[in-house]
């Protein structure tokens, strides 16, 4: 029997099924102070916060990401009132994605209706047994909105 060594000496034969990895999806809650950060897994089945930035130093962080991550696709939420129409934010969101268009010109980006995300973050805080101090902590409500995001995201394009 043959073997065929990948992945650091890993052994598969020519019968071992490998599992394909896919690149990663970022998903971002833009706000004027704070963006948070959303990441899948590289199997793109688990939508997981990553981290909170200012919105100067997003896309040199994104940047610095994707030197060790493959990146596919950027999702973004897309502010809107309750009709339906943009919010007061949108503008400052599109302006956003138009950075990362420019920064990042091959990765597409996807738009994802946010509304409700912070209010349902405060909710998973509350909800988590956390300290009253660390419920208060806005980058942790901005990392879980994102990740909210990527979820609604992930679950709207599952076949």
């Amino acid at each position: 029997m043959a073997f065929i060594f990948l992945n650091g000496g890993k052994r598969f034969t020519p019968n071992t099924q490998r599992l394909t990895f896919m690149a990663r999806i970022l998903a971002f809650d833009y706000g004027t102070k704070r963006i948070g950060i959303a990441v899948t897994d590289p199997l793109q089945i688990i939508a997981t916060g990553l981290d909170t930035v200012h919105p100067k130093d997003v896309i040199e962080y994104v940047k610095k990401y994707m030197l060790t991550e493959q990146v596919e696709a950027f999702v973004l939420g897309d502010p809107k009132q309750m009709d339906g129409s943009p919010s007061d934010s949108a503008q400052h969101v599109k302006g956003f994605a138009t950075l990362l268009k420019k920064s990042f010109p091959d990765i597409p980006r996807h738009w994802v209706d946010e509304r409700f995300t912070s209010k349902l973050a405060h909710q998973a805080i509350m909800q988590s047994g956390l300290k009253k101090m660390d419920r208060r902590d806005k980058d942790r409500v901005d990392t879980i909105a994102a990740t909210i995001i990527l979820q609604y995201f992930m679950e709207s394009n599952r076949l």
